[in-house]
């Protein structure tokens, strides 16, 4: 019963973790797409010395890290190692405090454009208005991606608490025994069989009924 729960819970992880994908691979086509409207900008005016765009550079690093993530939840859903979830499950705690971090900044700060240095290609203003327009679409995006954040974190531990996938060892000709044998409780080591040929023996045999025949006369 166990081992059915940990692979539903497995691939419920897998599943919530790919949602954390899709959304870095969009932010990160998103700031692709930014930075080649910045190139053709700067291209036609011809300035030598632009300023960075940080603004294009951190959605770039916040995809990159969700892929980080995305990869490194997968690897943890699929071995089911805790090393790995409590990696992952730490991932995701400092991705959801940074999340806060930001949001209560905007929300209880009235002055919180002035935290941030001044975005050279515009695109912040951009989605700062564009944000505006379309709050409540915005919104429910916002609080499903934090949704699966949580999720996939409440999956990890719970895989965490059913432990990992119990390995079997099987019996074979070989003499080779496992390095984990030894921690095993009873542990019997397969007997060793010796096969000959059944025709030889049977000649064998006989050859000695012979030779005591001979012997007692």
């Amino acid at each position: 019963m166990s081992r059915v729960a940990r692979i539903c819970f497995q691939s419920l992880l897998k599943v919530v973790n790919s949602g954390i994908g899709i959304v870095g691979i969009a932010l990160i086509v998103y700031a692709l797409w930014m930075f080649m409207v910045w190139q053709r900008h700067l291209a036609s005016d011809s300035a030598p010395n632009a300023p960075i765009p940080w603004f294009i550079y951190t959605i770039i690093g916040l995809g990159v890290s969700l892929c980080v993530i995305t990869c490194s939840g997968h690897i943890a859903a699929e071995t089911a190692n805790g090393c790995c979830l409590y990696i992952y499950m730490v991932f995701i705690f400092m991705l959801l405090v940074l999340e806060a971090a930001v949001t209560a900044d905007v929300f209880l700060n009235s002055n919180w454009e002035e935290d941030f240095p001044d975005d050279p290609t515009g695109k912040l203003d951009e989605l700062k208005d564009f944000i505006k327009d379309n709050f409540d679409i915005c919104r429910w995006i916002g609080l499903t991606v934090v949704g699966l954040q949580g999720l996939s974190m409440l999956l990890a531990m719970i895989l965490k608490a059913l432990g990992p996938n119990s390995i079997t060892y099987y019996e074979s000709d070989d003499d080779y025994i496992p390095d984990r044998v030894p921690l095993l409780k009873n542990y019997v080591p397969p007997r060793s069989y010796a096969v000959s040929d059944p025709l030889y023996q049977r000649k064998n045999d006989s050859w000695n009924i012979k030779i005591n025949s001979k012997a007692g006369r």
